[in-house]
């Protein structure tokens, strides 16, 4: 495998894509190119891009309502919409204009590749995985797919076929940013945060200021690198940039919560996670915000939105979309159900086995005393060559459990030493170890 050995020839050639792209602006600029209209056709300044964009393909599609591209290019942008707000209604209405184009021009390809980013969209990755797969085979260098392989395969934890589809983007057109990405993620997750973070802030220097939501999202990505790292001042300036680029976006706004926690300042990060709640109302939300209630010492508060998120992530659960992780952590840490964490775990390991569902179903097999097959599911994940500190910490009590202490005192001191969420309880862990006649 040659991951990224063109990188240095890719840059030079974003760094020629950004000229160009400088050039067509000024152009556009002196041709009096008008702002995006609306149906009713006011200027649309005050839209998001992805709202602009849906504004333009729902006139598209009014204009020409017999035309199929203009659905498809509606569904893009609802596709969009739903990235950038975590509202999955979005999906739905995508699925809808999916639809009316096949209806148009059955097994056009561009409605199929909607289509399949949708799948992952709504988390179904076993059926993204096999339309993206279909689709290959009938157009075998189309890079958005290789994406959509790339997407598939990351989330059920099939990591050497992630990579390999991303190394064909970079390969088909190298240095292109959704390709910068995804490798940067494949790059976290084999333990490389610096190569992670080096391709993040390249795919951030190429993306132009008017994609808001694109560089928050890339902004935000970097910045959790960063506090993964115990980088905690580097990753709080990262999340105040991507919410000064995108006002109130979610993801920044709950991993800024997260720094909040490691500062101490639980109140802060209960503000910060309230206000990501009601812009996402999602059961993961919920969970966050019910463990700072409780580092708040909010007990009655945290047991209420704990009722809450049991209420809304059980709903789901048997969807492929679901909080099924957080609910095991929840049955496990904070009910004190084994059983019930041990069956929601054996229910998601069924379908997909990424780093983090190893992770969860390692840590319900620990609370039930399964702990021999527990080291076996969280040493599959750690050999990946992620480092994560609560994965750190889980793989360390499991050890412990175990008689090992040689090796739960490794991966402990490697929780301790990334700084980061999970390392104050392996820190006290490892402390109880040192003290004369432990018994753990």
């Amino acid at each position: 495998m040659i991951f990224f050995s063109k990188m240095r020839h890719a840059m030079k050639r974003i760094i020629l894509a950004l000229c160009m792209i400088m050039i067509m602006i000024m152009i556009m600029t002196v041709a009096g190119f008008a702002a995006p209209q609306s149906a009713t056709g006011a200027a649309s300044k005050d839209l998001s891009p992805s709202a602009q964009s849906v504004a333009a393909a729902r006139k598209a599609v009014s204009d020409k309502p017999m035309e199929y591209a203009g659905y498809n290019l509606l569904a893009t942008a609802l596709v969009r919409d739903a990235q950038e707000t975590s509202d999955a209604s979005f999906y739905s209405q995508a699925e809808d204009a999916v639809k009316k184009s096949l209806e148009m021009a059955p097994n056009n390809f561009n409605a199929e590749k909607i289509q399949a980013s949708i799948l992952v969209g709504e988390h179904d990755y076993p059926a993204a995985l096999e339309a993206a797969k279909t689709l290959n085979k009938r157009v075998p260098d189309d890079v958005t797919v290789y994406g959509l392989l790339t997407d598939a395969n990351v989330e059920l934890g099939s990591y050497e076929d992630a990579e390999d589809s991303a190394q064909w983007m970079l390969n088909l057109r190298p240095g292109n940013l959704p390709a910068l990405t995804r490798a940067a993620h494949l790059r976290e997750l084999f333990g490389d945060a610096e190569g992670a973070y080096e391709l993040m802030d390249l795919a951030y220097q190429s993306t132009p200021p008017t994609e808001t939501a694109e560089r928050a999202q890339i902004l935000t990505q970097m910045g959790c690198l960063r506090l993964a790292s115990g980088s905690t001042e580097a990753a709080e300036r990262l999340f105040q940039q991507a919410l000064t680029s995108f006002p109130g976006y979610p993801s920044a706004l709950g991993n800024l919560a997260q720094v909040r926690i490691t500062q101490k300042r639980y109140d802060e990060a209960v503000a910060l996670l309230e206000q990501r709640d009601q812009a996402a109302p999602h059961a993961e939300s919920l969970y966050d915000l019910a463990e700072a209630l409780q580092l708040a010492g909010r007990d009655k508060e945290a047991k209420k939105t704990f009722a809450d998120f049991e209420t809304k992530s059980l709903a789901e659960s048997l969807r492929k979309d679901n909080s099924n992780r957080q609910l095991v952590f929840y049955y496990a840490d904070h009910a004190h159900q084994p059983a019930k964490a041990l069956r929601v775990a054996q229910q998601e390991y069924a379908w997909r086995h990424d780093v983090y569902t190893l992770d969860a179903y390692a840590w319900a097999l620990h609370v039930n005393g399964q702990d021999a097959e527990a080291r076996k599911q969280i040493e599959t994940a750690l050999a990946v060559g992620i480092r994560d500190s609560r994965i750190f910490a889980h793989a360390g009590e499991i050890g412990l459990k175990l008689g090992d202490r040689a090796a739960a005192q490794s991966c402990l001191h490697e929780a301790v030493s990334l700084h980061a969420i999970g390392s104050d309880h392996a820190q006290l862990v490892l402390a109880q170890l040192s003290r004369p006649n432990s018994q753990r």
